[in-house]
């Protein structure tokens, strides 16, 4: 066993950090010191198209979890969600900690929940099972791929209101400067947009700054990524909670786990933070996910909740967009959860599941042979060695 400090790996971004300070924070409960070690993977290297394609599961994971084995670390902190169903062998899951809100959530600028957007509303998310799930409710919307991190993402959305408000205010100091008579009291703006500058959040100033493709009407992210980040109160935005009866969350969404291999590292960590009810129900939603065979590109949503003596599992699997579902709910008895979470995934594969799967394959390899043809043949081969790479992947979700 390593003595002393332990050394816990995690991805450097923001919200990464965030969760692997909680795991820290557990951790001292045992007085236990533990050292952040950020590792770079190859997801944080991918381009994020190419992320969205093959599907986000293993590739934040691997160079994390290589590190446990290979014993430069003693653990690795992981959103349960982007983790493969299987475990390398001498790797195990020592602790799944208790789970934030599983669900998303919708942003806007204004507030109101899915049903009160417009016709023609851009909705934006660059998750497979949220773009079917949104498309299944209100096929009149329009759904574009919205990139990059949490605060990221949540900055494009306000972005174009304060952009055209500098726009103006810049045209009207400007106006202001050359008119030779003009008065201070006749200002179109009280303040100058040095001074509205200065008043802006760190948060907004860093909005200004993003070239937008496309603008959104609003977004949709996971709940518990907002909460981790402190960004779901904010006066710039409104966030509705979206109801997960109809939008089901990723299996493991809201769970962080972490991993180890050192059989004493490994008891340490679960008695200090693993979370029995959290642990059962995600795995069921894992072997739900195992069994169906979903693959990195398909609209699956499995959520499960111990209620007593049963898990409350609820599964939705849809076709990319959100015209076709296979969706059922059902009881799992708690003694023998595991079992009955693969005959549960077993009876949707043979109600038409398995189609719908087998239909988003087929059109990822046809998105990524079409790619090519268009002058992408270097990302299509990347995108080949990745799927290639990528074959234990079985969630298509971020």
């Amino acid at each position: 066993m390593t003595t002393g400090t332990l050394r816990l790996a995690t991805r450097g971004s923001d919200l990464a950090l965030r969760q692997a300070a909680g795991v820290r924070d557990d951790l001292s409960t045992r007085r236990r010191d533990v050292e952040l070690v950020e590792v770079e993977t190859r997801g944080d290297r991918l381009d994020e198209d190419l992320i969205t394609e093959l599907g986000r599961t293993g590739a934040f994971v691997r160079a994390l979890d290589e590190r446990v084995l290979a014993g430069e670390v003693d653990t690795a902190v992981h959103s349960l969600k982007d983790m493969p169903t299987e475990m390398p062998d001498g790797l195990v899951v020592a602790a799944v900690g208790e789970r934030a809100p599983a669900g998303d959530a919708l942003v806007t600028r204004e507030g109101g929940d899915l049903a009160d957007l417009p016709r023609g509303s851009v909705v934006g998310t660059s998750s497979l099972r949220r773009k079917a799930q949104v498309l299944a409710e209100r096929p009149d919307l329009e759904v574009r791929p919205l990139r990059g991190n949490v605060d990221t993402r949540l900055q494009k959305l306000i972005a174009p209101d304060l952009q055209a408000e500098h726009e103006a205010r810049v045209e009207a100091d400007a106006d202001h400067k050359g008119d030779p008579g003009a008065r201070e009291e006749d200002r179109e703006y009280e303040r100058t947009v040095e001074e509205w500058f200065d008043d802006l959040t760190e948060f907004q100033r860093r909005a200004l700054e993003h070239e937008l493709d496309h603008e959104y009407d609003a977004i949709v992210l996971a709940e518990a990524g907002l909460r981790r980040s402190d960004l779901f109160y904010r006066d710039e935005y409104e966030v509705e909670r979206l109801d997960r009866a109809t939008h089901v969350p990723a299996p493991g969404q809201g769970a962080v786990a972490v991993t180890a291999s050192d059989p004493e590292v490994i008891e340490t960590i679960r008695s200090a933070m693993d979370h029995e009810p959290t642990r059962v129900a995600t795995s069921v939603e894992r072997t739900v996910l195992a069994e169906l065979g979903g693959g990195c590109i398909a609209p699956i949503g499995v959520n499960a909740l111990v209620q007593g003596e049963h898990v409350s599992t609820r599964v939705r699997v849809l076709s990319g967009d959100g015209d076709t579902e296979v969706a059922a709910t059902r009881d799992l008895p708690l003694r023998t959860y595991r079992e009955a979470a693969a005959e549960f995934a077993a009876s949707l594969r043979e109600q038409g599941a398995a189609e719908l799967i087998a239909a988003a394959e087929r059109a990822a390899e046809t998105e990524t042979a079409k790619r090519a043809e268009e002058g992408e043949g270097q990302r299509g081969d990347d995108a080949t060695r990745e799927r290639g790479a990528e074959d234990d992947a079985t969630e298509g979700d971020e």
